[in-house]
């Protein structure tokens, strides 16, 4: 069984994480705590105490009621143990990233680690002010992070601090994406674009659920209007030049790609998509300059060769190999299945797609 400091860790972390507990119950290996909202939470304590076993004895526990698992554990599971985690669409938080959730929720002396200094407190912020600050800004540490089952924890219990806080619901909605809950974000975005026409990000929310229903089109449609409205909105363009890539509508998609290099010219991952975009539409010539001009300003062989990959590519001829190969390996083996990876870098992430039959390429963890 589970030593008593861990079980007391493991119930501070629920607690503090603002969980309405609807069961918990003690197991060999830990603690496991069912919430109300379909979210079960393993805490295991010693990751060599755990067998595949284990872990479908978890995703059996659902009672055949729907449950996203997230399996918390101080420190690391067999690769295999995780594979399988992954594979059946759970959440995995082990090692140093339990370490810094107990660290955030000021948990750490149960784990025998020192107590993090307090950063100073604005004055200029109430008490309450500052909590929601705290609590927002592990949000959105965890959602980039790509662990969007603890960001929702974290939205949400910015969302009880302040109801009418649109950043939080917003959090909310890309969190529940994030997951896979496309109905639930849906209904998020819906209800804030409702009550708030003006706030981009809950339409470019709703953008991208369309996206998640496989509407390309209704997503697309979305991302011009707000390109109407705004021509400078680089983001906006960077979600519709992912949106027509799937899409498989290259010549769309080089138009808006050449609209982004003329603000960025030395973003080496457009300059690369470029490429792919003009040996698609049958410049085979031009399309390897732009794809040597990317190596030239700094594209990773590594990534690359995910990139080609993700894109139904052949390998770059200069394949990496030894250290290189290795991080390929790793990047493809933590992108959890189904997901896609946004092509263009430095905007908000996209949601993975159902199925459509084209090759996953969403950005890993």
């Amino acid at each position: 069984m589970a030593t008593g400091p861990f079980v007391e860790l493991a119930s501070g972390l629920v607690e503090a994480m603002g969980q309405r507990l609807d069961a918990a119950r003690p197991t060999p290996e830990g603690l496991t705590v069912r919430t109300g909202d379909g979210f079960l939470y393993a805490f295991l304590e010693d990751p060599d105490q755990v067998s595949l076993e284990t872990i479908r004895r978890l995703f059996g526990e659902g009672d055949e009621l729907p449950v996203h698992l997230v399996v918390l554990t101080p420190g690391r599971l067999p690769l295999a143990i995780t594979e399988e985690v992954l594979r059946r669409g759970a959440t995995v938080v082990e090692g140093t990233r339990f370490l810094e959730l107990a660290r955030q929720l000021g948990l750490e002396a149960y784990l025998g680690q020192e107590p993090r200094a307090l950063a100073a407190r604005p004055r200029r912020l109430l008490p309450s002010a500052h909590q929601l600050d705290a609590v927002m800004s592990r949000a959105r540490t965890w959602l980039d992070w790509g662990v969007p089952a603890l960001a929702l924890r974290f939205y949400r219990q910015a969302a009880t601090l302040k109801p009418e806080y649109a950043p939080a619901k917003i959090g909310i909605g890309r969190s529940l994406l994030g997951l896979g809950l496309v109905d639930d974000a849906e209904r998020v975005f819906r209800e804030l674009a409702a009550n708030r026409p003006d706030n981009v990000e809950a339409r470019l929310g709703l953008a991208a659920a369309y996206g998640a229903r496989a509407r390309p089109r209704d997503e697309i449609e979305m991302y011009r209007a707000l390109l109407a409205e705004d021509q400078a909105r680089l983001e906006v363009r960077a979600h519709l030049v992912a949106a027509l890539v799937d899409l498989n509508d290259w010549a769309g998609a080089r138009i808006e790609i050449e609209a982004l290099l003329e603000r960025t010219p030395e973003e080496a991952q457009l300059r690369f998509l470029l490429g792919v975009a003009k040996s698609k539409l049958g410049m085979e010539r031009e399309g390897a300059k732009e794809r040597a001009e990317a190596r030239r300003l700094g594209l990773p062989i590594e990534r690359e060769a995910v990139l080609c990959q993700h894109l139904g590519l052949p390998p770059p001829s200069s394949a990496p190999t030894g250290e290189d190969a290795a991080k390929v390996r790793a990047h493809l083996r933590s992108a959890p299945p189904g997901r896609r990876t946004r092509v263009p870098s430095k905007v908000p992430p996209r949601t993975p797609k159902r199925s459509r039959g084209r090759p996953s390429a969403r950005k890993p963890k």
